[in-house]
C-alpha cells in the first residue's frame, strides 16, 4: 500500500512538473492552424488566434480556449490540438 501511494505521488508530481506552459499551447495552436490551411499560414492567422486564446491550468494538466471552445489540451509536456469542426 505504501509503495502504491509513493508511486501515485510520484506520478502526480511528474505531471505537475511537466504541465505544459502557455507558450507551448500557443505554439501548438499556431502550428495546427497553419497545417490545416495555407491561407492561414500565409496570413499568420494562427498567431493571432494563439495570442487571443486563454490558458487554463488544472495543476497536472492544462488547456486553452478560444471563443469558449477548447482548442488545445496538454499533460506530461505534450500539447494536442484536436480537429475543430
Amino acid at each position: 500500500m505504501l509503495k502504491l501511494l509513493i508511486a501515485v505521488i510520484a506520478v502526480l508530481g511528474l505531471a505537475w512538473a511537466l504541465n505544459p506552459k502557455p507558450e507551448a499551447h500557443r505554439d501548438k495552436l499556431s502550428q495546427a492552424m497553419a497545417e490545416r490551411s495555407q491561407l492561414a499560414a500565409v496570413l499568420h492567422i494562427g498567431d493571432v488566434a494563439a495570442f487571443v486564446s486563454t490558458y487554463h491550468s488544472v495543476g497536472i494538466a492544462s488547456y486553452s480556449t478560444l471563443n469558449d471552445r477548447v482548442v488545445t489540451y496538454g499533460a506530461f509536456g505534450v500539447v494536442v490540438a484536436p480537429d475543430q469542426h
